[in-house]
């Protein structure tokens, strides 16, 4: 059996919808031109506080002193969305009860903050489905950085690990903890996949079971 840890947004959920009423939310308090769902899934990455910088760079606003206080309105707005808001991926929610029903134990490692993450959780009925739970606020680093990843990994049991993400940003933090990277092709990456270099790839999630079962006598030994 594997230990499979995800990522979030871009992987199990398309946040995009979410993110960019969020977003416009700010921008019409400001009178800024407003984001459409492409430029979201743009500026998806490395947290929140990554994509209203993003946002606001791109309409060459500079939030020097009142940054703060646009991103504690952000998050404010962001934990108040209903978790149903986050639309899951077509295929995740049957995948990972197959998964789990299959012995694999399931983490989730993502650089959303713990507020929003626990309200997209509870909104999906998800709050039972992973053993570990890794926010962009659970320690002092965030993905790329490795230290989230080994933390998740560290919650499950011992088993080959697999780290299940859909960017350049989910690539570099599995580089970095030397976990085998598993790409979902149809995220929110600006990389092409021979960048990335993933283990495996695909692109539709009734896949992963059977291509976690394939990998699992080429990588040996639990990692």
């Amino acid at each position: 059996m594997a230990s499979l840890i995800f990522d979030l947004d871009g992987t199990l959920v398309d946040s995009a919808e979410l993110l960019k009423d969020v977003g416009n939310t700010i921008l019409d308090e400001l009178e800024l031109p407003r984001l459409s769902v492409e430029e979201s899934r743009r500026y998806i990455g490395n947290g929140a506080r990554a994509y209203l910088e993003r946002a606001l760079r791109a309409r060459h606003y500079h939030a020097d002193k009142n940054f703060p206080d646009l991103l504690s309105r952000f998050m404010t707005l962001y934990t108040e969305a209903p978790g149903s808001s986050n639309k899951s991926m077509p295929f995740v929610i049957e995948t990972l009860k197959n998964l789990a029903r299959g012995g694999h134990s399931l983490a989730l490692c993502t650089n959303k903050p713990t507020a929003p993450t626990q309200v997209l959780l509870k909104g999906l009925d998800w709050a039972e489905t992973f053993q570990a739970v890794i926010c962009g606020d659970t320690l002092e680093h965030r993905k790329p950085h490795p230290a989230p990843l080994l933390e998740a990994r560290r919650k499950l049991p011992v088993a080959s690990t697999f780290y299940v993400g859909d960017s350049e940003v989910d690539a570099a933090a599995a580089g970095a903890a030397d976990i085998p990277f598993i790409l979902f092709s149809q995220g929110y990456r600006s990389k092409s996949i021979e960048e990335l270099q993933p283990l495996a790839t695909f692109d539709d999630f009734r896949e992963l079971p059977a291509l976690v079962n394939s990998l699992l006598p080429e990588t040996g030994a639990a990692r």
